[in-house]
């Protein structure tokens, strides 16, 4: 219904932030990281997901689109609502959240309120279960299957699975990764420079 919204911050409050556009304010569920990108009376773009579930109808808005992406991943895991999400996307940057799913960091889940072992063990083996079924082949030919079992053997082989975990197909991946020097960034570095080069694109 809504792709993005485009006016002015009205009012910010724990998870919740209002846009004012054209005079209506719309009240958006958010994480905070994006909290802490928007200011009092500055214009604010927020990426949308309009969430319905009988009679209530909830408006979530996200700083960037990975983080969009990123909470539509994570409610579409059997028993994570979006408030879960919430709190996962709050402690948990994009790129760190699908570093945690490829490597099976527990603790990095978990360390959000709310969100226990059995939780975070369901998001990262039905993430990876989805990542594995996409069969994903990286740079040197070696190819994601076989489930929860793969572990990504170097940076360029995690950046990809990461990226993958968050979306994007082979071929974006192989052009937002060309140019970027594996040896001198940290495999978060080097994802957060291959998701700009990818909302640019």
């Amino acid at each position: 219904m809504f792709y993005y919204l485009n006016g002015t911050v009205a009012h910010v409050g724990p998870y919740l932030a209002v846009i004012d556009c054209g005079g209506v304010g719309y009240a958006c569920r958010t994480t905070d990281h994006t909290m802490s990108r928007l200011e009092m009376g500055k214009t604010a773009k927020l990426y949308t997901y309009l969430h319905v579930r009988e009679e209530i109808f909830e408006l979530y808005g996200f700083g960037s689109e990975s983080e969009l992406g990123c909470f539509r991943m994570l409610i579409g895991v059997s028993g994570v609502g979006p408030k879960a999400a919430l709190a996962i996307l709050s402690a948990n940057s994009p790129e760190g959240l699908a570093m945690a799913i490829v490597s099976g960091n527990e603790k990095a889940l978990t360390s959000a309120p709310g969100i226990g072992k059995k939780i975070a063990q369901r998001i990262i083996l039905e993430l990876k279960d989805k990542l594995a079924k996409g069969q994903l082949t990286v740079s040197g030919g070696e190819s994601f299957a076989g489930g929860i079992t793969v572990i990504p053997e170097n940076k360029a082989s995690e950046a990809c699975a990461a990226l993958a975990v968050l979306g994007y197909s082979q071929s974006e991946i192989s052009v937002a990764l060309q140019g970027i020097d594996l040896d001198a960034f940290s495999l978060e570095d080097v994802i957060k420079q291959a998701l700009k080069k990818m909302v640019k694109a």
